[in-house]
C-alpha cells in the first residue's frame, strides 16, 4: 500500500468516532449502576422512597441548569443519579411483577433494549437529520407530564386513554433517542459527555417505563 494512501490519525479517529463510543460505554455502564440501585431498592424502608424522588427531580432540575448555562457535570454526578433512579424505580417495577410475573418485567426490559439498540443504530447510520423533531418532543414530553399530573389527582388512567398515554410515551420516548443519538454522532466535547450520558440514560429508563406500562395494561386485558 502507498503511504500516502493509509489514512493518517486525524481520519482514523473521525472514522472511529471516539467521543461516541466513549459515550455509548458510559451509558451502558449507567445502566448497570442503576441495576445495583433497583437491587438495593429491595431493602430500602418506603418512608425513604418519596424523598428519594424530590432529589432526583432536584438533580435533574440542577442537571437542566447546567446545560442550560453551558456547564458540564460530572460522571460522579451521573453515576449517583442513576443508582437513585435505579432505587426509586424498584417499587414500580415490584408493582408490575406482581401483575404479570418477572417475564413481564424482562419483556418489557428485552423490548426497550432491542428497541434503544435499532433505533441508535438507525440514527447513527442513517444520513437523515433528526434535529427536526425537537419541538415536536418538547410538546409531547409536556403533554405527558400533564397527563401524569392530572393523575395524581384522579387514581391514574385506564382503559382507553391508559393505552393511549402509554403507546404515546413509547413514541416520543422513541423519538427522542432518533433526536439524541443524530446529535451526539456529530461530535460531542469531552466536557459534555457527562449530560450525554444522562440524556441517553432518561431515554431508556422512560421508555422502558411505558413499555412495561403498555405490556401490563395489554395483559390485563387478556
Amino acid at each position: 500500500m502507498d503511504i500516502q494512501s493509509r489514512p493518517n490519525a486525524v481520519e482514523v479517529e473521525r472514522e472511529y468516532n471516539a467521543p461516541f463510543h466513549k459515550l455509548m460505554r458510559l451509558f451502558t455502564l449507567s445502566i448497570l449502576v442503576s441495576f445495583i440501585g433497583t437491587a438495593i431498592g429491595t431493602y430500602v424502608p418506603p418512608a425513604l422512597f418519596l424523598p428519594l424522588v424530590v432529589v432526583e427531580l432536584i438533580m435533574i432540575f440542577s442537571a437542566f441548569l447546567f446545560r442550560r448555562g453551558k456547564r458540564a457535570i460530572g460522571m460522579p454526578f451521573v453515576f449517583t443519579f442513576t443508582f437513585i433512579s435505579g432505587i426509586t424505580l424498584y417499587p414500580t417495577i415490584a408493582h408490575y411483577a406482581s401483575i404479570g410475573g418477572t417475564s413481564l418485567v424482562l419483556t418489557a426490559f428485552s423490548v426497550t433494549t432491542g428497541g434503544f439498540a435499532a433505533l441508535s443504530f438507525y440514527a447513527y447510520f442513517s444520513k437523515r437529520d433528526f434535529s427536526f423533531l425537537g419541538g415536536l418532543l418538547t410538546i409531547g414530553l409536556f403533554t405527558l407530564i400533564g397527563f401524569g399530573i392530572v393523575g395524581l389527582f384522579t387514581g391514574g388512567f385506564g382503559g382507553g386513554l391508559g393505552l393511549g398515554i402509554a403507546v404515546l410515551g413509547v413514541l416520543i420516548f422513541s423519538g427522542y433517542i432518533l433526536y439524541d443519538i443524530s446529535n451526539y454522532k456529530q461530535g460531542l466535547a469531552e466536557e459534555m459527555v457527562p449530560l450525554a450520558v444522562l440524556s441517553l440514560y432518561l431515554d431508556f429508563i422512560n421508555l422502558f417505563l411505558y413499555v412495561l406500562r403498555l405490556l401490563g395494561i395489554l395483559s390485563s386485558d387478556d
